[in-house]
């Protein structure tokens, strides 16, 4: 009798062991797929659609500029736009934007990724994440040559002297805080600093280093002032909208990658920014 009670009860224990198991293999089947599904979701939506939508500011010298002359994308966001859709295996669309509203257009899904040298900024991180960094610029003022007060970066702020720069760029908020004498003047669209220092209503503009390369190469009236000492340094990242943890990473990945690979020193060096790209020797 106690041999049979003995083989009943361990009847009863393997029954609920297997029982356990089975529950266990469901629940980590069920985890594995809900996880799957989390971490690939933008990407499947990419994959099935067989394109990587990217925001860009076709304005944005050696980062996402469309040449005038022969109507093609040209800068180091477009060509490492273009390994990152490789990476994935799709295809690739450029979506039009500029500084002013490219967050919205994230956020309304008019794009996967914005990727033209996007300065981080705490204001902006409330609304988009951010990837890791890839290039650092300081700040850069452009002035005419004929200008006979505003000579170089040192000599800018003083009274009379009117500092022209962009709404909504770092630029804007870095001016606002350091200027002491200068008067600010924030404009709506990019190329009206040109227009206002060709004018003469503002002495000068501030720029980074591509766009101040940019002036110098394509205009013979301007002349860059570099600062004596380094101006603070503003990181540029890409861009995804919040609450995709899984896509962020897959981007981050990216970042890593061509850093550890030699395409971001490649594509920097072959669009004149190697000197400002966060590459693994700096």
């Amino acid at each position: 009798m106690k041999q049979q009670t003995r083989h009943f009860e361990t009847k009863q224990n393997n029954s609920r062991i297997l029982l356990g198991l089975v529950l266990l293999f469901l629940f980590f089947n069920l985890f594995v797929t809900q996880q799957a599904y989390a971490e690939s979701s933008r990407e499947q939506s990419i994959a099935k659609a067989g394109i990587l939508r990217v925001c860009i500011w076709p304005d944005y010298f050696s980062i996402s500029y469309k040449n005038k002359k022969t109507g093609q994308l040209e800068g180091i966001d477009i060509d490492l736009s273009k390994e990152f859709a490789r990476d994935l295996g799709v295809d690739i669309k450029y979506v039009p934007t500029h500084f002013g509203i490219f967050m919205d257009d994230i956020e309304q899904d008019r794009c996967d990724i914005a990727m033209f040298g996007i300065g981080k900024t705490e204001a902006r991180a409330k609304r988009i994440d951010y990837s890791e960094p890839y290039l650092s610029s300081g700040m850069y003022g452009i002035a005419s040559k004929t200008n006979p007060v505003v000579t170089s970066w040192e000599s800018m702020d003083q009274e009379g002297v009117v500092v022209c720069v962009q709404k909504g760029t770092y630029m804007e908020n870095a001016m606002r805080n350091n200027l002491r004498n200068a008067e600010l003047m924030t404009v709506i669209k990019h190329s009206q600093r040109e227009i206002e220092v060709r004018s003469g209503r503002a002495d000068v503009f501030i720029a980074d280093y591509p766009y101040g390369q940019k002036m110098i190469k394509v205009y013979d009236w301007a002349t860059l002032l570099e600062p004596k000492s380094p101006t603070r340094q503003f990181q540029y990242a890409y861009a995804v909208r919040k609450g995709q943890p899984e896509w962020l990473k897959r981007v981050n990945q990216f970042v890593t990658d061509i850093k550890k690979d030699g395409r971001l020193a490649h594509f920097a060096e072959s669009n004149n920014l190697l000197p400002i790209a966060l590459t693994p020797e700096q």
